[in-house]
């Protein structure tokens, strides 16, 4: 046990006396954080649109006003005619043109209906869905404000409702899955380079003569890493809440809980990794690339598993950040109990085991 603890003071010796080590820690994930926090949004803002206002009757201003002091939308041209709209397009700049028929007021208020076209940019078709039903929202609005008497023919009129987040901000799904990402980045790729560290010194040679186990040297190598990543998750949790405002509406005793059994997964899977990778940079090269690309697709952090192939979906249950993903979203905007995450925490925990024995057995060969 005296020995163990040694192990563990030097480790944290070796860490805090390492500036690119600290920076990786802390540094990194609070930079990442921020950056995919505050770029990352699905929500539109500012969008440049253009307008031809074929009527020019106080209706069309009304509505053309209603949507620029929206704070969506910024007015970029008042078109003449419909003759260059492709060209504007070419751009780049403008991402909608509005189009309004000729006495657009008028018809509205004898005939009931009045034709208006929106022309969406779709070379990025998510914009373009969101820009074309924020419109139409927005003028629909119009209309049913200024014209209550008006007789629309029969139709289903559904009342929307969010929950869990009602102003649809994007970093209320953005900053869990982040974090999911930045936990396993780190915590694999910092403790795949520890052993690989001691080869590449060639203090290798000092852990096979000592009299500390596999088990122990795994444990030693862990424990520093597991409790400074939980500091970093503390962190992160504590930026995502005051400066994004992601709520914690569940046990913050529960997700810190499930967060270090998250971390612990990592920081085994990083040994394994270690274990096999000759050199720090191949075992940085497969923390990066083979965990961050597959975290990223596959764990639902930015697309829906269900809209993938099915051979990704199957894939994807071998992504411990998918279930990772599932449960803090599920404690923090959703305020849930163990009872509705524990198939995810089981799969975690036996992640989490055989990657410990894996690496116990790869490690105990290595040194025999």
């Amino acid at each position: 046990m005296k020995q163990l603890k040694s192990f563990i003071k030097k480790e944290f010796f070796h860490i805090f006396r390492d500036p690119r080590t600290m920076l990786i820690l802390f540094g990194i994930p609070i930079a990442q954080l921020l950056i995919f926090g505050t770029v990352i949004k699905s929500e539109i803002k500012d969008v440049h649109i253009a307008v031809y206002d074929q009527s020019k009757d106080i209706t069309t201003q009304q509505i053309t006003n209603k949507i620029l002091s929206s704070g969506y939308f910024i007015l970029d041209k008042n078109l003449e005619n419909t003759n260059g709209i492709e060209d504007i397009f070419r751009k780049g700049k403008v991402k909608e043109v509005i189009v309004f028929e000729s006495n657009f007021g008028e018809k509205l208020k004898k005939e009931g209906k009045a034709n208006v076209q929106l022309i969406a940019d779709a070379s990025d078709p998510n914009t373009a869905r969101l820009v074309i039903s924020y419109t139409s929202g927005i003028i629909n609005d119009y209309i049913k404000k200024m014209y209550p008497n008006l007789q629309l023919p029969m139709q289903i009129q559904p009342e929307v409702r969010m929950y869990f987040n009602e102003e649809m901000k994007s970093a209320y799904m953005f900053v869990p899955g982040v974090m999911a990402l930045i936990l396993m980045l780190i915590s694999a790729m910092m403790t795949s380079i520890s052993i690989t560290r001691e080869k590449e010194l060639g203090t290798m040679e000092i852990l096979l003569v000592s009299p500390l186990r596999p088990a122990q040297i795994i444990i030693g190598k862990v424990i520093p890493y597991l409790m400074l990543s939980v500091a970093n998750a503390f962190v992160i949790v504590l930026i995502g809440n005051l400066v994004f405002g992601v709520p914690i509406t569940g046990s913050f005793i529960l997700l810190m809980l499930e967060t270090i059994l998250f971390i612990m997964m990592a920081l085994c899977l990083g040994i394994l990794i270690s274990t096999a990778a000759k050199n720090q940079m191949t075992a940085m090269f497969i923390s990066m690339i083979g965990l961050m690309l597959p975290t990223i697709i596959l764990s639902g952090f930015i697309y829906p598993i269900e809209n993938m192939p099915v051979v990704l979906q199957v894939i994807s249950h071998i992504m411990p950040a998918r279930y990772f993903v599932t449960i803090i979203r599920a404690i923090m905007l959703k305020g849930v109990g163990i009872l509705f995450v524990w198939k995810e925490t089981l799969i975690l925990i036996g992640m989490t085991l055989f990657f410990i024995a894996v690496s116990v057995r790869k490690f105990k060969i290595r040194l025999e």
